[in-house]
């Protein structure tokens, strides 16, 4: 033990050194930091991570149980059944083919035209130029506001976001070629607007159609420019919705005005033109002369005091000669009082019935005188007389020594 202790006390060891013992130690200060740095970064990461895997896992699970109800029970939690779900498809769906009718609702409008809700899976669009068979200005025009139901024709589909196109002014141009046919069924006549001409006629506007008039079937002689923008009486002579074809007649439609102008009745005309001997007026299409001497029961030294051109008035066919054209009007013999067409005209104009009246009277009871003298001179004509001055056979009620026709009263002078 001894010879082993004096071993160790000869061995030499040289000192510590100062600087490697500080040396060391930071370096291992350094890798104690770094790995707690680690531990730190790896528990942040798991615990920003499990929020994020617990939702994925909650919602593959809701997915996984969802999946496995409408596998196994796939109406359970529905308030309606499936015959039901199939019969509201049933009752908003429709046809959506061109040409098809539909009805909507507008529910929006702008200068271009108006949205309209035909239950489909988009908002359908009625272009402007489709809202009426007139030309307008806006929707307005033609009454379409929001809130309007109406039935609508389908006539298109925007490509842009699969909407459809939709038209009125189709529906109008059914109802328009239905209302000529029901005119010309009842031979009516009806008034067209000159809007157009060519060589064989003139275009005419009526119930928002086109139609044609032949110059072999106006009755003026008056030029294509000169009826360019006049509106004038016509009938209808063919109606052809599938050709589209509408040919209209004056002639036959100025046949039937004059047959309705009886001596003594009263129309309603407007003032065309003056002259120094009398005013033309139109009377449905008709021009009469309004005499001066006619105007009134005092003198009429100028027309243009009493009438102008445009004015509307009455007044009372004279005579009418159909193989000329002629017609002769008359204010005078509708005024109550001399001189009230100048005085008074709006009174004329309210008694012209009444006075017509008692002017066709007038007429009958001239008649009744001129029946009378022909059966006073030639009493074997076989005739006798009625109560109302009209001829008729002899009868058994004709007394033994002839007709008493002291009673007949003497016409009144004009």
């Amino acid at each position: 033990m001894a010879s082993l202790a004096q071993q160790f006390t000869g061995l030499r060891s040289p000192p510590l050194s100062h600087t490697r013992l500080s040396t060391r130690k930071p370096i291992s200060q350094t890798r104690v930091n770094s790995r707690k740095r680690v531990i730190v970064s790896a528990v942040t990461s798991n615990a920003l991570a499990s929020p994020q895997t617990r939702e994925r896992h909650e919602l593959k699970q809701l997915f996984e149980e969802a999946y496995e109800r409408c596998r196994t029970a796939p109406m359970e939690g529905v308030s309606f059944t499936l015959e039901q779900f199939h019969a509201a498809v049933e009752k908003y769906d429709f046809n959506s083919e061109m040409g098809t009718k539909v009805k909507g609702t507008v529910f929006c409008t702008d200068a271009h035209g108006a949205l309209v809700d035909i239950t489909a899976k988009s908002s359908a669009y009625l272009p402007l130029q489709e809202a009426c068979i007139h030309k307008i200005k806006n929707v307005e025009e033609a009454g379409i506001f929001p809130g309007l139901k109406e039935e609508f024709v389908i006539i298109g589909e925007n490509q842009a976001d699969d909407s459809l196109v939709l038209s009125l002014r189709v529906i109008h141009y059914e109802l328009a070629w239905e209302r000529c046919r029901q005119l010309q069924t009842e031979d009516v006549v009806v008034k067209g607007k000159v809007v157009g001409a060519n060589k064989g006629g003139v275009v005419a506007e009526l119930e928002g159609l086109r139609g044609f008039v032949p110059f072999s079937q106006i009755s003026s002689k008056s030029t294509a420019e000169e009826l360019l923008g006049m509106e004038i009486p016509l009938k209808f002579v063919e109606v052809d919705e599938e050709q589209s074809r509408l040919v209209l007649s004056n002639r036959k439609a100025m046949a039937d005005s004059q047959a309705q102008l009886g001596i003594g009745s009263v129309v309603l005309g407007t003032v065309q033109s003056l002259k120094p001997y009398g005013a033309f007026i139109d009377i449905g299409g008709i021009n009469g002369l309004l005499h001066v001497s006619q105007i009134s029961h005092d003198r009429v030294s100028d027309i243009a005091t009493v009438l102008q051109p445009g004015d509307t008035l009455k007044v009372m066919i004279l005579s009418h000669d159909r193989e000329r054209g002629r017609v002769s009007l008359s204010t005078k013999k509708l005024e109550p009082t001399p001189g009230d067409m100048i005085r008074n005209p709006k009174l004329v104009f309210e008694k012209a019935e009444e006075m017509a009246q008692t002017f066709r009277q007038r007429i009958a009871q001239a008649e009744a005188m001129a029946r009378a003298d022909m059966l006073r001179f030639q009493p074997e004509s076989g005739l006798t007389l009625s109560s109302d001055g009209i001829l008729g056979p002899l009868t058994s009620d004709l007394p033994v020594e002839g007709l008493d026709l002291s009673d007949i009263p003497l016409a009144e002078d004009s």
